[in-house]
């Protein structure tokens, strides 16, 4: 019986080609294949149901239904039993249709007669596409040899669906319509550009195969080259406990004899060995997808990077394809490290990405190149070819990929319009930010690389407000020593030219964990072991980094600042260390900086209540909004549900802020802002009305904000503000937005 299914599939896979090779419509092809599946499985009824959109399944092509009810029947993701394939990407075999859970009656149809179900997903890699359906009058659940051929034939849909062998009479292509992608914010800006996919797809043209002895040849010697690679890799000595732990986990994979074996099952029944690890690809990750246990599904990356190397192995497709980058690439990625991203440097007008968070390394590059972010762009990755046109609307988060051409020309307008505005705001470069009132707020920027300095000059700021210094650290596979580090910050503040730069010390932990230090299991990471914390449990690395900067500054003014201090007696410990570390190299003779000014990030409200020592003995604090605003809300930055519930004008946010400054004013304590509310213009206006007279933004906003703040009477925003909460707003902005409507330029 097996043998005579094995043939039986094959020979349904040769006709199913000889069909997809004859030049037809869409339509046509499809209605064939429904024909050629009936006859073959001896069913009365085929169906191929196809996703119109993300939640909608439309009936494109039937043999045995009412014809009449194609391209008119329509069903939600999740709804009825076809619905229900598409929702799980597991097959659904019945043979009593009817009486299974979540039935739904199509009266159009004329279903009501067959009995026997079976529904199988039309998937490639995760991506699902629709669903094949085979009913029978019969009242028989369809057998295991049965389910195989039919979802052989599914896998070749798949691929043909994907090469647009369906496009045509209202059918899309896929790959070659418009599509728009939802996500987030990383970095704000605009771009318009070409796809550059950072992994390319492997593309397989030839899913069915004659000689089966042939693949299956094929697919070992490729399983062993890939057993080889796995194995060498896990004899590096440069290995740590956990790095060994995940390649373990690949060998088991590549080593499975069921995973082989199941993928020589599938090239006896017709498919190529490209095909086959496909199909087998698909499978797992629809079963992976449904397990409650976080490991399990954890172990899905495992096997997609298992199956991607053993289908590049086959084909040939490394990650270097041979294509060329196009002009304004836009890189597209599920995820990127900073050091990858790095490698591509300038060249990229834009990033979205699949996954990513906003405080990640690629956010935290992607704001050093000064490049639009979009993250969780889900699905982006497979929707994409290289050369593809997408335009990049960081501000919003929103992607349009494959843009028509009314889109295209809105979306030009707004760079346009931008550009002309910072046109505008190049005549303001070298004027003070300075209201009509006569305050005048001080403009800094943000850096973390080399390459941002040039912005100190083209952009007016007064200085660098915040210089990350973690980059240094994550983009590396090891720890950088003090001499590369030194020759790192001297360089950074040559390229000041005498303007102040705020060095931030290492900032690590949460979502930035270095590649060579173990990663700790935290419930709440924002809130475990992290920045400061880490610094003062490893001082080794803190006093190094130090001493770097010590050095660098060469007798020049030194600023350094302490992040993420919670309380007075984690600054006194880091103050010590700096202290300690300036009458080390006094002793060995090194040049000390002219003057050190030693500072706190004020990123938890618990410091805005130390005691009156604390102001008196920092020389600066920087409120590091982004951080600030999470606590002090309890909203997570990194939930998309609730991080944009609260608004930065907020009146009690606002109403901290101001104690804040109450609390450094007796004392003569510097004090700035710095995050992305800074770069805000009306943002600006309102901390700057509250009181705060330095500001740290991205380049890119400086002109913006100066141009806001040098229009209006700060006096009169904080009467405005003083007013909402006067009459019991929760925030300031309609009426600052009402007031500002009424200032002229």
């Amino acid at each position: 019986m097996a043998e005579r299914s094995e043939s039986d599939s094959r020979k349904l896979l040769r006709r199913l080609r000889d069909v997809l090779a004859t030049p037809a419509k869409g339509q046509d092809r499809l209605d064939s294949i429904t024909h050629l599946i009936a006859d073959s499985m001896q069913t009365e009824v085929c169906s191929i149901y196809l996703f119109r959109d993300a939640e909608t399944l439309e009936l494109c092509a039937t043999q045995g239904l009412k014809k009449a009810a194609v391209h008119k029947t329509r069903m939600k993701l999740g709804e009825g039993l076809v619905g229900r394939v598409a929702r799980t990407g597991l097959p659904v075999n019945t043979a009593d249709a009817p009486a299974e859970k979540g039935f739904r009656f199509m009266p159009e149809t004329g279903e009501e007669i067959f009995s026997s179900f079976l529904g199988v997903p039309i998937q490639r890699v995760g991506e699902k596409l629709g669903v094949l359906v085979v009913q029978s009058k019969a009242a028989r659940a369809f057998s295991e040899d049965e389910m195989d051929a039919i979802e052989v034939v599914a896998m070749v849909l798949a691929e043909m669906t994907e090469l647009g062998a369906f496009a045509g009479d209202g059918m899309s292509a896929l790959h070659r319509h418009p599509a728009l992608f939802r996500g987030a914010t990383g970095q704000e800006g605009a771009a318009e550009g070409r796809v550059w996919l950072h992994e390319p797809r492997v593309v397989v043209t030839n899913p069915v195969a004659d000689d089966p002895l042939t693949e299956i040849d094929r697919i070992r010697a490729a399983v062993g080259v890939l057993r080889v690679s796995v194995d060498d890799l896990l004899e590096a000595e440069s290995l740590d406990k956990d790095q060994k732990a995940v390649l373990e986990a690949y060998r088991m994979f590549a080593h499975s004899r069921g995973w082989l074996r199941r993928m020589e099952d599938d090239i006896q029944r017709g498919l190529s060995a490209e095909a086959a690890v496909e199909k087998e690809q698909g499978t797992a990750r629809a079963r992976l997808e449904q397990v409650p246990d976080a490991y399990l599904r954890e172990r899905l990356h495992d096997l997609d990077d298992l199956s991607n190397r053993l289908l590049r192995i086959l084909t040939g497709q490394g990650k270097d394809t041979g294509a060329e980058m196009p002009d304004n690439p836009v890189l597209v990625a599920r995820n990127i490290g900073p050091a990858e991203l790095l490698e591509y440097g300038r060249k990229l007008k834009g990033v979205v990405l699949e996954e990513g968070s906003v405080g990640s390394h690629a956010a935290i590059v992607a704001r050093a190149l000064a490049i639009p972010l979009v993250i969780h762009a889900k699905g982006i990755t497979q929707e994409s070819l290289n050369g593809n046109a997408i335009l990049v609307d960081g501000d919003t988060g929103i992607v349009h990929l494959r843009p028509d051409d009314a889109v295209a020309r809105s979306f030009r307008d707004k760079i346009a319009m931008q550009a002309e505005a910072q046109k505008r705001y190049a005549s303001l470069r070298e004027l003070p930010a300075t209201t009509r009132d006569g305050a005048t707020v001080e403009l800094h920027m943000n850096a973390g690389l080399m390459a941002d300095l040039p912005s100190l000059l083209g952009s007016g700021a007064e200085g660098v407000g915040l210089f990350r210094t973690e980059l240094q650290f994550l983009i590396r596979n090891k720890m950088p020593q003090r001499a590369e580090l030194a020759t790192l910050y001297a360089r950074v503040m040559d390229a000041a030219k005498g303007k102040p730069v705020a060095f931030r010390t290492l900032d690590i932990g949460s979502d930035k964990v270095l590649p060579y230090m173990k990663p700790n299991d935290e419930p709440n990471p924002a809130m475990g072991w992290r920045a400061i914390r880490v610094g003062l449990d490893k001082p080794g690395v803190l006093r190094m980094q130090l001493q770097a900067l010590l050095r660098a500054a060469n007798g020049r003014p030194l600023q350094v600042m302490f992040p993420f201090i919670a309380e007075f007696g984690e600054f006194q410990m880091a103050r010590s260390h700096t202290l300690r570390e300036i009458h080390r190299e006094k002793s060995l003779g090194h040049t000390i900086p002219a003057s050190i000014e030693i500072g706190a990030m004020l990123e938890t409200p618990s410091l805005a209540y130390a005691p009156d020592a604390f102001f008196q003995l920092t020389d600066f604090i920087s409120i590091g909004g982004n951080d600030l605003k999470q606590f002090f809300f309890a909203a997570d930055r990194e939930n998309e549900r609730v991080r944009k519930r609260y608004d930065t004008l907020n009146l009690s946010f606002l109403a901290f802020l101001e104690l804040v400054v109450a609390r450094c004013a007796p004392f003569g304590t510097k004090l700035s802002f710095c995050g992305e509310d800074a770069g805000r213009p009306i943002e600006a206006l309102a901390l700057a009305a509250m009181g705060l007279r330095r500001l740290s933004m991205r380049p890119a906003s400086i002109g913006p904000v100066k141009a806001l703040l040098r229009r209006v009477n700060l006096g009169q925003a904080r009467a405005v503000i003083d007013h909402a909460r006067a009459e019991g707003h929760e925030t300031a902005r309609p009426a600052l937005m009402e007031w500002l409507a009424t200032q002229g330029d």
